[in-house]
Order: structure tokens, then C-alpha cells, then sequence
């Protein structure tokens, strides 16, 4: 049997105080990397994404997404056995994360403060809504409240009044898990250096307006912000989608002018529009978008999406497919790239992509997606519990 190589988090543990989206996407990327995540969840109930919707067959789509490689095991903390059980693991924890509720993990003394005296190499990372401090610490916060709070449904959907629209994942609490997930990579190298934990600070609001970094100096000083523009670019034209015969859409962006010059000529065949005043600039295409959209949609009127495409591939012009969920699942390039790896879960085996970033030293960590306390019993004896106390303790409901 081939030996494995070694993975950067192997012999890292990760203990985590997390559920819906932020702290459990950060922690499964923690696994991908080879660290064990032991994920702490209340019996009976679980972390509540679980019970979001049944549709990889019978289980939560959120919940699949983003727990695979973790050991479940279940503890009431809110009774004293629990917390017992809870401080032997993190004494042999690397990393503590959680998201419960503003304040929560303070009240039961997790902070980093109080962690620190008795683990001073643990690693500490809250994730919370808008971050320790400030008017808004206690409000709660979920993802499309951050996308409203960050600005993103401000310059996000159509034109009209009432066309705002939130993305259709969960950015705020993606970009959360993603800085959440770096802040702890780099206090393990920090820990390293100095042979002490840190805490990490992490805010969804924060998070998110870091990625609005472009609309937001577009409206440095009190100038205008980008107005929303469905799924076209605000400030750039040509640049989103455009109907074809036959129904069809297809997505194209310029960016420059020789590439309009070629799009001019190589696919609406017409070199002279290349030079017409009103589109001889990026900003002249944005002011005239409305008379050129038209120019567009009846030079494509007569072809199908593949015509298009054909003509944009042989102009060099950036373009795609707009596929829905089915296309994606069916996309030639994953297939192509072998992208897709089964992991076990309480329903059976399950598709699940590869970890983006592939580094050809390791593979990456793709176990299953845990039961509700699948572990439980192997984790309480790994810290000397007997069978005969578990039982009396899943008795009295502390796991």
C-alpha cells in the first residue's frame, strides 16, 4: 500500500463550537489540509443546518457542503459534566472556533482571556457577526443582513427601485469562513515563531466589505456608486449577457479596445462600428449601452449560442455558457480535470468536489460527512471514559 504523504494540518485538532455556514465552511477547509475537527453539537439536535432542507438524499445541501472529514459528538454545555468533557479536549486542542451567539462563548468561559492561563499554545477564533466591540456587537446577524449592512444589495440586481437582489449563496458568511480560515493558518505559523496562541477576531460585516473594495473607492468622496446592472457590468460595456436565436443567452466581456475592435469586426462583422463615435471609448459603450445592446441583440438575433461562441472563440473574446446547477454538476471541465471524488455520509456515498488550490505534495483529506454524534463514543474513549459512564451520561442527556 502506498504510503500517504504527509498533509500541512496533520496531527492539528481543531475543536469547534460552530454551526450554519461560517465557522463550518473555515473548518473544512481546516480538514481538506488534514486536521482533525472534532464539531461539538447539542443531542438530539445538532448544529441547526442540519435540519435546513433534505435534498442530497434526505440530508441538509448546507450541511453536506460543508462538513465532510469532521468527527460529530455531541455535548449539552450548558451542564457541568459537558464543560469537563470540553476542557480535557481543548487540552489537547490546537485551535478552538466558534460562532454561537454574540457573548455566548464568553458566559461560558471560552474566551480567548480565560482559555489562555490554562492553554497558552491554543489558538482561539471567534466568528460573529459584526465583531468584539463597537454598537453593533450584540446584533444578530445573518447572511443576507450583512449583505444588506456591507453594501453588497446596494450595487447588487437591476436598475429599478425594487431590483436589489442578494447573492445566491451565502457570501457573507462565505467570506467570513475564508478569513477565518487564513487567520488561523497563519496563527499556526505565528504560534511557531513564538510558541504562544492568538486570538483571531473575525467579523462577517468586515469580511464583506473587503470584498466591496472596488465599488466602494468607485464612490470615493461622495461621488456616485455603481448603479446596478443585473447581470451586466456596471462600468464596463460590452460586458454581460446577450440573447441568441433560438432562446439561447450567452456572457462576453471586453475589456480593452483592441478586443472591441475584433468583436466588431470578427463577430457582429461590421469593422466600421469599430470607429463610430459613440463607442470609440469604454465609458463612450457605457454612456450608449442601450443603443448598442440593441446593435448587439439583432446582430445575434439570426445565430444560434454555439454560432456565437464560435465567433467569440475565434475573435479571442472572453465569453461562457450561462449554466444552471445541472450544467455545473455536468461541466466538461470538472469532468475533464477530475474534479469530483465520492465521500461516505449517513445517506450513503456522495459526489463532492476537489479542494480548489491543488497541490501536487498531498492529497487532500475527503472523508465523511458525519451523523448527528457519530463519534461520540470513540472521542469519550479516547479520554478514558468507560462504556458504563457513557451510557449513564447519554442517560441524563450530557452527551
Amino acid at each position: 500500500m502506498t504510503q500517504q504523504n504527509p498533509r500541512p494540518l496533520d496531527g492539528v485538532t481543531v475543536v469547534s463550537l460552530e454551526h450554519a455556514i461560517a465557522a463550518p465552511f473555515c473548518t473544512r477547509q481546516l480538514a481538506d489540509l488534514g486536521a482533525r475537527v472534532i464539531k461539538v453539537e447539542r443531542p438530539g439536535v445538532g448544529d441547526f443546518a442540519r435540519g435546513y432542507d433534505q435534498r442530497v438524499d434526505g440530508l441538509a445541501s448546507h450541511f453536506v457542503w460543508t462538513n465532510r472529514s469532521k468527527e460529530s459528538l455531541t455535548l449539552d454545555l450548558k451542564q457541568d459534566e459537558a464543560g469537563d468533557i470540553l476542557e480535557s479536549l481543548l487540552g489537547k486542542a490546537d485551535v478552538l472556533v466558534q460562532n454561537l451567539a454574540p457573548g455566548a462563548a464568553a458566559r461560558m468561559g471560552l474566551s480567548f482571556d480565560a482559555l489562555h492561563e490554562r492553554f497558552p499554545r491554543l489558538i482561539v477564533c471567534d466568528i460573529s457577526g459584526y465583531g468584539e466591540g463597537g454598537p453593533y456587537e450584540k446584533k444578530k446577524a445573518y447572511d443576507l443582513l450583512i449583505q444588506s449592512e456591507g453594501g453588497f444589495l446596494s450595487v447588487t440586481g437591476g436598475p429599478g427601485e425594487n431590483e436589489m437582489a442578494k447573492a445566491g449563496c451565502s457570501i457573507a458568511d462565505i467570506a467570513a469562513g475564508m478569513y477565518a480560515y487564513t487567520g488561523i493558518l497563519s496563527a499556526l505559523m505565528l504560534r511557531d515563531k513564538t510558541g504562544e496562541g492568538s486570538r483571531i477576531d473575525v467579523s462577517m460585516l468586515e469580511s464583506l466589505v473587503e470584498w466591496m473594495g472596488y465599488p466602494m473607492y468607485y464612490a470615493y468622496n461622495g461621488a456616485p456608486q455603481p448603479p446596478r446592472a443585473g447581470a451586466s457590468h456596471s462600468t464596463i460595456y460590452p460586458y454581460g449577457p446577450f440573447p441568441t436565436g433560438g432562446g439561447g443567452t450567452v456572457m462576453l466581456g471586453l475589456q480593452n479596445e483592441r478586443e472591441w475592435a475584433l468583436f466588431c469586426e470578427k463577430v457582429l462583422l461590421d469593422k466600421a462600428l469599430a470607429t463610430d463615435e459613440r463607442f470609440a471609448a469604454n465609458f463612450k459603450r457605457s454612456e450608449n449601452r442601450e443603443v448598442l445592446r440593441q446593435i448587439i441583440v439583432d446582430g445575434f438575433a439570426a445565430l444560434s449560442v454555439d454560432d456565437v461562441v464560435a465567433r467569440l472563440e475565434e475573435a479571442k473574446i472572453a465569453n461562457a455558457r450561462v449554466n444552471d446547477m445541472h450544467g455545473v454538476w455536468e461541466h466538461p471541465q470538472l469532468r475533464a480535470r477530475d474534479s469530483w471524488r465520492q465521500v461516505d455520509s449517513p445517506s450513503g456515498p456522495l459526489p463532492s468536489l476537489l479542494p480548489p488550490g491543488r497541490n501536487a505534495a498531498f492529497t487532500p483529506r475527503m472523508d465523511g460527512v458525519p451523523g448527528l454524534g457519530q463519534h461520540t463514543q470513540s472521542i469519550l474513549a479516547e479520554l478514558g471514559i468507560s462504556a458504563q459512564e457513557q451510557a449513564r451520561m447519554a442517560a441524563v442527556g450530557v452527551v
